[in-house]
């Protein structure tokens, strides 16, 4: 009887000690840098710019800027990335395509990124790339029965918050990002406009009178004219489209480039024909 007493007692110090010790140790916000070193402590203040952190079982405070840090998981277990290193094309072609079922808050649910915009094979105007997420929203919102669209401003907001810009969002997967939307599917795109000919055309007119004296002699000439010639750049267009999957897999890889060219660089007729041809489009 008494070992059994003994033992109980014994037990109880143990696992009350156990639970001290676990409320004792608080959770602590880790910190990855872009050089690998680790940082474990508390953030206390997040600015534009970067943000204040002190290391555990210390007081001092430092400062640590945005451009410095890779990850940072808080002791909420909330995960932030910043600068993951952007991969190569060739490299994001052997994204690891994971099979198993999307989550249940994703099903149905479509998200449009913002288009890319090359001129003349050069970066262009990221206003053009904004359109076209926009105008894509815009067309499939009134074609896609049975499923949910998420607007642009909130797709937007979302990738900013989570520093996925149009300049880093090659360096996450197409899971990552559905994740972070809470979408099953991503439409991505790029318009690409190049110079085509030039046109030129010039018009004139002229007006001359003629005045004769009493013997049908010419007396005095006059007479004005104009002249105007201008010249029209026309463009050729092209769109391309890919749909993804919150489990990495590519289900729509098409290009289109349109039928004739224009002299405004409007994209909507080869956008619009890619649109209707994708498995997301409802008549």
């Amino acid at each position: 009887m008494k070992n059994i007493y003994l033992l109980t007692l014994f037990l109880l110090l143990f696992f009350g000690g156990v639970k001290a010790q676990n409320r004792a140790v608080p959770k602590l916000d880790v910190i990855i840098k872009t050089n690998g070193e680790e940082m474990k402590g508390k953030i206390t203040k997040i600015t534009e710019d970067g943000l204040t952190f002190i290391y555990n079982g210390e007081t001092l405070e430092y400062t640590v800027k945005k451009s410095e840090i890779l990850r940072i998981t808080h002791s909420s277990g909330r995960v932030e990335v910043f600068n993951q290193p952007v991969q190569p094309a060739p490299e994001r072609k052997k994204d690891e395509v994971v099979m198993e079922a999307s989550p249940v808050g994703h099903h149905n649910k479509i998200a449009v990124l913002p288009f890319g915009f090359l001129m003349d094979r050069q970066p262009g105007a990221e206003e053009v790339g904004y359109k076209a997420q926009d105008d894509t929203y815009a067309f499939l919102a009134q074609h896609s029965a049975g499923y949910t669209i998420l607007d642009t401003r909130t797709t937007n907001a979302l990738l900013i918050k989570n520093n996925m810009t149009r300049e880093k969002i090659r360096g996450f997967t197409m899971k990552e990002i559905c994740d972070v939307l809470g979408v099953e599917y991503l439409i991505d795109g790029t318009v690409i406009q190049n110079k085509g000919a030039q046109t030129s055309s010039t018009s004139g007119y002229a007006d001359t009178k003629l005045k004769r004296d009493a013997d049908a002699k010419v007396k005095s000439v006059s007479g004005y004219g104009s002249s105007n010639s201008y010249t029209q750049q026309r463009y050729e267009v092209s769109v391309s489209l890919g749909i993804y999957m919150d489990t990495n897999a590519s289900i729509y890889n098409q290009t289109h480039k349109a039928f004739f060219t224009n002299t405004d660089g409007s994209f909507s007729s080869p956008l619009e024909y890619l649109l209707k041809r994708c498995p997301l489009y409802k008549k």
